[in-house]
C-alpha cells in the first residue's frame, strides 16, 4: 500500500515540475524583436517565400499589422490551400510576432538577429 501511494506522489510532484517546463518549451508564437516593422515585413516575405508558401497581402490594423499567407495544398491536388494569418504588432521600438507557426519563427528569429 505504501509503495502505491509513494509511487502516486511521486507521479504528482514530477507531473507539477514537468507540466509548465513543457509548455514553455513548445513556445507559444509571441517573440519580440529591436527592428523596424518595414524590415520585419520584408524579412516575413522571404520566409514564406523561402518555405514555399504564398504571400497574400499585408493588412494594418492601428498598431498591428496582419500577414495573411497560403501554405499550398501538401500534396493534396490542386488549389493553393486555405488563407492563414498571424500579426506583427508593433509594441514601444520592438516588433512582436503573434501566432507565427514554429516553423516560420525560427527562421524569421535567425533573419533578424543579425
Amino acid at each position: 500500500m505504501d509503495r502505491h501511494r509513494s509511487g502516486a506522489l511521486l507521479a504528482a510532484v514530477a507531473l507539477a515540475f514537468t507540466g509548465p517546463g513543457l509548455a514553455e518549451a513548445q513556445g507559444n508564437g509571441h517573440k519580440a524583436y529591436k527592428a523596424s516593422p518595414g524590415h520585419a515585413s520584408t524579412v516575413v516575405q522571404e520566409v514564406l517565400d523561402q518555405h514555399g508558401w504564398t504571400f497574400v497581402k499585408f493588412e494594418d490594423r492601428g498598431a498591428d499589422r496582419i500577414v495573411y499567407y497560403r501554405r499550398g495544398n501538401r500534396g493534396r491536388g490542386k488549389g493553393l490551400g486555405p488563407m492563414e494569418s498571424f500579426v506583427i504588432r508593433r509594441v514601444d521600438r520592438q516588433v512582436v510576432f503573434v501566432d507565427v507557426p514554429d516553423v516560420l519563427l525560427v527562421d524569421i528569429d535567425v533573419r533578424l538577429k543579425l
